[in-house]
């Protein structure tokens, strides 16, 4: 049980909440509702298999890095819990499956799943070559809603604007987030020649930025709820969402950095499951159905 517990912390299994939500928010609004049984199995075995690809590989490539941080030393393969090669086979593997299940879905899906693959593996190289890798990883996590908008359309007309703007959303958001984060390596990335916006802009400046980001987020959600015609479920759960974001940067001061944790995780967290819930209520409201 500890192995695979190892396992699963190296690819931070828990950290789909980030992603999977706005996966099924883009279902849900491909659908009009809830989306066929089998087309929801496949959606979230995609959005699984392909975050764990990628989490797999960002810990391939990152673990000389990772040894000498001191906040990242504990790692599973700089600390020797997995090897390298089990991990590039979970990689391996989970990547089959993510291509694999696309093309369960359909054939637009499939020819789409290998760019979208190269967008997720390549997020965990840009921190070598510029400071806009916070945008690469918010452009990976934007591709869930578009991702599982042609799940269930296997095509892509002019009624998809809502879910465009969604990825909008989640890109500005995971951003945002990942700069709050990267604060706690900004003077590592400086001295090691990795490139962040905290690094090269300052904590102060980056916290700043990330908070325009947000600011950016809940301006394309509300140009989700009004494209889509949305009510009051979604409008709640947008309300509430921009306060979890309000708290997160009361949260995180340039001199504090002791609940960066709490403002990553267990705040975004609970955004994505909150706006999905608001959308999913919305449509169910108005009887929506696959």
């Amino acid at each position: 049980m500890s192995r695979v517990a190892d396992y699963f912390s190296l690819v931070r299994f828990s950290h789909s909440v980030f992603a999977l939500p706005f996966a099924l928010c883009g279902a849900w609004l491909a659908a009009g509702g809830v989306p066929s049984l089998r087309t929801l199995a496949l959606v979230i075995l995609c959005a699984v298999a392909a975050r764990t690809a990628a989490m797999g590989f960002n810990r391939l490539v990152d673990a000389r890095v990772d040894a000498r941080n001191p906040r990242t030393a504990s790692r599973e393969i700089p600390a020797g819990r997995v090897g390298r090669g089990a991990a590039s086979a979970l990689v391996l593997a989970s990547a089959a499956v993510f291509v694999g299940g696309a093309w369960g879905l359909n054939a637009l899906a499939g020819w789409l799943a290998l760019p979208v693959l190269a967008v997720l593996l390549g997020y965990s190289l840009m921190k070598r070559v510029h400071w806009s890798a916070h945008l690469v990883l918010g452009l990976a996590l934007g591709l869930a809603p578009l991702g599982a908008w042609i799940a269930v359309r296997g095509a892509i007309d002019a009624s998809v604007a809502p879910v465009v703007w969604l990825a909008a959303a989640v890109l500005s958001w995971v951003a945002g987030f990942d700069l709050v984060y990267a604060c706690q390596d900004a003077d590592f990335d400086r001295e090691s020649g990795l490139h962040s916006i905290p690094a090269r802009f300052g904590v102060a400046r980056a916290l700043q930025i990330s908070a325009l980001l947000h600011a950016g987020t809940i301006a394309a959600l509300v140009l989700v709820g009004w494209t889509a015609g949305l009510a009051w479920g979604w409008w709640a759960a947008l309300a509430l969402a921009a306060l979890l974001l309000l708290w997160e940067h009361r949260l995180v001061r340039p001199d504090d950095l002791s609940r960066v944790n709490m403002a990553f995780f267990t705040l975004n967290g609970w955004l994505g499951v909150l706006l999905f819930a608001g959308l999913a209520l919305d449509l169910w409201m108005r009887g929506g159905r696959a």
